[in-house]
């Protein structure tokens, strides 16, 4: 699979990236492309800046947790950010990254590529709450982006986190009001981080939840 060195570079600026990585990302791009016309998998006006739009804003998410090797990505849609996570962790013994996304098309869409690319990544086509309601198993961190509002993330995140889990959350120039909306509920132990991507946005890390 070849790709531009250039299309690696917003990657690089956040994670290191093995020559073998870079293949599975470019095999995953391509994928994406392709899927693109039947499965409306990200904005048209974002395609032609995927490798910095999605791929570098997702590859965020490990950055922020690099310890963690088992991750669940709630609405995972195109793979973001959950699947680069497993493309990113390929070459680590371990690593595990469960995939919610209740779209059968896009869970296709996901399982092929977690098929082409080696990726250690296990599709889950149900719904959120469903899926929380059969796992128990603890996991080292959480994450989403572009799904839902913050108070709703963290009240799916808050039995991982009660076991454990590290939720690492995209939002966007709204994030300060999402925020004090769910502190109203929850009492948190969260992080801002500045997205390096889009500087208006921010990573919320959040180590801890419990309910007022």
């Amino acid at each position: 699979m070849t790709f531009e060195t250039s299309d690696l570079a917003a990657v690089e600026a956040i994670v290191p990236v093995s020559r073998e990585t870079a293949e599975r990302l470019a095999v995953y791009v391509e994928l994406l492309r392709k899927w693109q016309k039947s499965q409306n998998l990200v904005a048209p006006s974002t395609l032609a800046d995927v490798w910095r739009r999605h791929v570098a804003d997702s590859a965020q998410t490990l950055a922020a947790l690099p310890t963690a090797r088992r991750w669940i990505d709630f609405g995972s849609g195109a793979g973001f950010p959950g699947l680069v996570t497993a493309i990113l962790l390929a070459e680590t013994p371990g690593a595990e990254v469960h995939l919610v996304e209740s779209n059968r098309g896009k869970a296709a869409f996901l399982r092929t590529v977690a098929r082409e690319t080696g990726a250690p990544a296990i599709v889950h086509a149900e719904r959120i709450e469903e899926f929380n309601a059969g796992f128990a198993d603890a996991v080292d961190g959480v994450s989403a982006r572009a799904l839902a509002s913050l108070s709703d993330l963290i009240r799916v995140a808050a039995p991982h986190v009660a076991r454990g889990a590290v939720a690492v959350f995209h939002k966007g120039q709204d994030f300060a009001a999402e925020v004090r909306e769910a502190t109203l509920s929850w009492d948190l132990d969260l992080v801002e981080k500045v997205s390096r991507i889009d500087p208006a946005g921010r990573l919320m890390v959040i180590r801890r939840i419990v309910p007022k």
